[in-house]
């Protein structure tokens, strides 16, 4: 790991419209570039926001927000789409595949948005579904996939672009222990190989234990932030 914060969020408030309360209250973190961290914390903490912001898929109502030292946090919803694109990855819990596209479109389909031609874009995807274990299902859509296989599609998606920074919200949460335990070795394995810096939203201390360190959330507010020492990353 260096010590260049590819991540820097320096409080950070959110409000909503029709709630008393900000869903994030002065809240400032800071992730190393090559950094695998958790976050955590029960419903309602403002966990999954905190991931939005960190995304670019929202803005914070206050505070300033630098990805890879860049101040982020004013950007037009047009810009933040571009940096959403060339520097970020997304893994989600529920997947999100295009139902009626193949394995091979899917994964490839970012890299169509980035400009790549059929030849170069169709090769790179198709390198990653091999990388990870799928390239007997080149031609199969989601619906004949198993959780775990369209969690490998998705994971492959997301990181097809070479992103800087990868996001997973609750990336086991719809799989099974042995399958979810098969997804983070994955997680893992692309991040030693590609230098990546991860950011994950779960529930499950499981999971957690995967993570350099550990961000819990309650109420808004940072309540803790553990480094451990002897993660298995």
């Amino acid at each position: 790991m260096s010590d260049f914060s590819i991540v820097e969020a320096n409080g950070i408030r959110k409000e909503f419209p029709n709630m008393t309360s900000p869903v994030l209250d002065d809240v400032s973190i800071a992730v190393e570039s090559g950094e695998i961290v958790a976050l955590m914390g029960p419903s309602g903490s403002g966990k999954s926001t905190l991931m939005n912001i960190l995304g670019c898929l929202d803005g914070p109502t206050q505070g300033r927000y630098f990805l890879g030292g860049r101040d982020v946090s004013t950007l037009t919803p047009r810009e933040r789409a571009w940096v959403r694109l060339h520097y970020i990855g997304f893994v989600f819990q529920s997947f999100n595949l295009i139902s009626d596209h193949t394995v091979l479109e899917n994964v490839a389909l970012p890299l169509y948005y980035a400009g790549l031609d059929r030849q170069e874009r169709e090769g790179r995807a198709m390198e990653l579904i091999e990388r990870v274990g799928l390239g007997h299902r080149l031609g199969h859509r989601p619906a004949q996939l198993s959780g775990g296989e369209k969690q490998r599609v998705a994971i492959a998606r997301a990181v097809s672009a070479r992103p800087r920074l990868l996001l997973a919200d609750e990336p086991t949460g719809a799989l099974d222990t042995r399958t979810g335990n098969e997804v983070m070795e994955l997680l893992l394995e692309l991040h030693q190989a590609g230098a990546l810096t991860l950011v994950i939203v779960t529930h499950d201390p499981e999971v957690a234990e995967f993570c350099h360190r550990q961000i819990f959330l309650r109420d808004g507010k940072v309540i803790s932030d553990r480094r451990r020492d002897a993660a298995h990353a």
